[in-house]
């Protein structure tokens, strides 16, 4: 028995290969199986109500403990992910964006992500950037244009400096309502001029949600308009969490004990006083490591992405820590 679990962290999951947008980041459906047959030969997967009850008292994992995790409830989730997990009777948790299921809305970090597919010339999209930053630098204070992209553009272990500083710079780099404005543009440009239909074909629905959660999966809060939480005064991070719990009433989740995925892994401790203070069991972040029970805080429990693991069902086991 062991103290430790594997979480993984996925998100878009679909036949990427015949899909409308081919470049997106995502995981192949085919690579999905090959992974999860890999998992299940070298890994004991457990439901969140263990994690849960292990953590509350302090009880024992299987050995090789692994939890499926799979954020911002794309459609991709319940067409592509829910069957096989369903077949399979495994379980998968699931944090779904309000905003974006209930107001029909693009969440901006998709709206990057589908610009960044639609666009293969970065440099353009950043020089387009610029041209808007430069149009409105006077009225937003703003810094001039190198200071920005020597602040955000750091490649990753994913992106190029190029891609990493545009999902920066959109994401929090500048005031909201000018990169909300920019993003808003960009997409009209290169994706869709329809956000609703967008968003409607993107996201599953409340009764694709209640429908998973009927049939043994897990719904976890993800936050209602998926801000970077830390950046939220504490009246704006209750009302995020406040509304999120809500939303678990409304897809049949209980709300005495349950779990939350901080957009992008971000939070602060006024957030952790928040979420705790209202009965929060199980936090996730977007740090990459294999999670103890024991040793780490349990608001603040690391995952491994996808792509830690191999896509390979005769794959060796690959030891991460």
């Amino acid at each position: 028995m062991s103290k430790e679990v594997t979480v993984v962290m996925y998100h878009y999951v679909r036949d990427l290969k015949y899909s409308r947008y081919p470049e997106i980041k995502g995981l192949d459906v085919q690579l999905f199986k090959e992974q999860l047959e890999y998992i299940l030969k070298h890994y004991n997967v457990v439901t969140m109500e263990e994690l849960m009850e292990a953590k509350e008292r302090n009880r024992d994992l299987p050995e090789n403990a692994l939890l499926l995790t799979f954020d911002d409830a794309y459609i991709d989730h319940y067409l592509n992910v829910f069957p096989i997990l369903n077949d399979k009777g495994i379980q998968g948790t699931f944090f779904p964006p309000v905003k974006a299921i209930t107001k029909h809305e693009v969440l901006d970090v998709n709206k990057i992500h589908f610009i960044l597919a639609s666009v293969g010339e970065k440099q353009m999209l950043i020089d387009e950037i610029f041209n808007i930053m430069d149009k409105y630098r006077d009225r937003y204070k703003l810094k001039d244009n190198e200071y920005y992209y020597k602040k955000y553009a750091i490649k990753n272990r994913f992106d190029t400096e190029e891609v990493v500083f545009i999902k920066r710079i959109l994401q929090g780099g500048l005031p909201e309502k000018l990169r909300n404005e920019i993003c808003d543009y960009l997409f009209r440009k290169y994706v869709s001029e329809n956000e609703s239909a967008f968003s409607r074909e993107l996201y599953m629905n409340v009764d694709q949600l209640r429908c998973m959660k009927q049939n043994g999966m897990f719904i976890g809060v993800h936050g209602y308009d998926h801000y970077w939480l830390s950046t939220l005064d504490e009246e704006q991070q209750i009302n995020e969490i406040e509304l999120s719990m809500k939303f678990l009433q409304e897809v049949g989740e209980s709300i005495d004990r349950w779990v939350v995925c901080y957009p992008y892994g971000d939070y602060d401790e006024t957030l952790l006083k928040v979420i705790k203070g209202r009965g929060c069991t199980i936090g996730f972040t977007t740090e990459v490591a294999v999670a103890n029970i024991e040793r780490d805080y349990c608001l603040t429990l690391p995952r491994l992405d996808t792509n830690d693991l191999p896509k390979d069902r005769n794959a060796e086991l690959r030891v991460i820590r």
